[in-house]
């Protein structure tokens, strides 16, 4: 018996670390512009304003991916979606690394986005659905971790490539002693084409991945669905489930649910809660870190790209840390505490942030280090709070009928506003500087804590069906507990 439980275990930890692959495409791309656009910058002799839109076009192509990929995940299926998305990342990879033109980078970026959007919901949603109850919070959580993971590889990257007043960096000296040319102006490139690497793992891994019994069992394939959920969730469990899980959706067939369903006074809530917990992660500006980080620490006085990168590489390396912490606590602690702590902490870390640029003349070089440190500090409360719950929170808030559709609206909220603050990020800091930018995030904080004393739920070791119920019963979402 408890070999059994072993080996269920075991089959839904590999599960989740293969399919979660997909975060690491997704953080890998979300990064890898970071470094790299230091040097087509200069390549091209592109303003800051063709710059963001070649950073948000990856952005924009996430908000198309976003707004489709819900019907055909309910459609066609969690998995071959997945695999739709493996193939995007690994062709946009080769296109963005080749691009001879601004014009085609940005085609590139836009192309390669449509796969970050579908897979920042499908991959989520594909493991909650194949997790039982009790992990879910902390496997879910594996596609965050990925996530940061991925931003850290493509911050390695560009630091290994990077080639800049007499400075090599280790994978582009490989390169040179391959007799590759490589220089200042085409650096950039390689950090691009690394991204095939992930895309294949994850391609050649679903292959041999399942698809969820939920969905299977929406298509009329229970047979199939039952031997999948025989071989992940507790025996006893299995029958009630399933029996569960039909009536959800003989219910859904009955009523004509859809994307109006949504709309309905029982499920407001959950709709409120999925693209208000996107606002406020987005908005606190944790993408104008992982983004501009270089320019960041640039205004902050450090001089060098590498310099800049090496700043930027520690960022990476704590927000991988303290995801890893988060996976730990998320299902102890649970997702409401965690909302609090983290984004209180974030609230400061940016208050700090908007005093130091404003002292910065009194500060002197002290600001680099000051810099450094209230940034550390931002992404161990980002990473233990507000990165995973976003994702977590919207694949657990929305019955199964609606769940492909809600989470898709979730993911285009997210892409939307994130294309938003990456948008306007440098034309903010012309406009208010560092400070008066900083000091805007940090409102959108105290909002987000007002905000959430009403509407974050406690989903911990609440199973999804019961999470339904409690909609449907017209009950507040701060009322939600086991």
């Amino acid at each position: 018996m408890a070999n059994e439980s072993r080996q269920r275990t075991g089959l839904i930890i590999v599960i989740a670390a293969i399919a979660a692959t997909g975060g690491l495409l997704f953080g890998f791309d979300t990064g890898v512009i970071s470094g790299a656009k230091q040097f087509f910058r200069e390549l091209w002799d592109l303003s800051d304003k063709q710059v963001e839109w070649i950073t948000t076009a990856g952005l924009i192509g996430a908000i198309a991916g976003a707004a489709f990929s819900g019907r055909v995940t309910d459609a066609i299926g969690r998995r071959l979606v997945i695999l739709g998305a493996a193939v995007i990342f690994g062709i946009g990879a080769v296109w963005t690394g080749a691009a001879g033109s601004p014009a085609s980078l940005f085609a590139g970026r836009l192309f390669l986005g449509i796969a970050i959007g579908i897979s920042s919901y499908t991959v989520p949603l594909y493991i909650a659905e194949l997790s039982p109850s009790k992990h879910r919070g902390a496997l879910v959580s594996s596609f965050q971790l990925l996530i940061t993971i991925g931003i850290l590889v493509s911050y390695l990257s560009d630091k290994g490539f990077v080639v800049e007043d007499g400075k090599v960096g280790v994978l582009s000296q490989m390169l040179i002693n391959m007799d590759f040319d490589i220089n200042f102006y085409n650096c950039w490139r390689p950090m691009f084409y690394v991204g095939v690497i992930p895309a294949l793992i994850l391609l050649i891994g679903m292959l041999f991945l399942p698809e969820t019994p939920r969905f299977l069992i929406s298509k009329g394939k229970e047979q199939k669905g039952r031997k999948i959920l025989q071989r992940i969730e507790e025996p006893e469990l299995v029958e009630p489930t399933i029996k569960k899980m039909k009536a959800d959706l003989e219910a859904s067939r009955k009523n004509n649910v859809g994307v109006k369903d949504l709309l309905r006074p029982w499920l407001r809530n959950s709709l409120i809660i999925g693209i208000g917990i996107m606002f406020v992660q987005q908005f606190v500006g944790i993408n104008t870190v992982i983004y501009y980080s270089p320019e960041i620490f640039e205004k902050a006085g450090f001089g060098s790209v590498d310099d800049q990168l090496s700043a930027t590489v520690i960022v990476g390396l704590v927000n991988v840390f303290f995801t890893i912490v988060s996976m730990f606590i998320i299902d102890k602690v649970g997702r409401r505490k965690l909302y609090f702590f983290g984004l209180t902490g974030i609230t400061i870390s940016l208050i700090a942030l908007a005093l130091g640029f404003a002292f910065m003349d009194t500060l002197g070089d002290s600001m680099k280090v000051l810099t450094v440190i209230f940034i550390l500090v931002y992404i161990l409360f980002f990473a233990i709070s507000l990165g995973p719950l976003g994702w977590l929170i919207i694949s657990e808030v929305y019955p199964l009928h609606v769940r492909g559709t809600g989470s898709s609206i979730g993911a285009l909220s997210n892409w939307t506003f994130n294309a938003i603050v990456t948008f306007t990020f440098l034309s903010l800091i012309r406009l208010m500087g560092p400070s008066g930018a900083f000091g805007l995030y940090a409102a959108i904080g105290v909002l987000g804590l007002i905000w959430g004393a009403r509407f974050i739920p406690e989903t911990k070791g609440v199973s999804l069906e019961a999470i339904e119920d409690h909609w449907r019963a017209g009950k507040k979402p701060n009322e939600l507990k086991v």
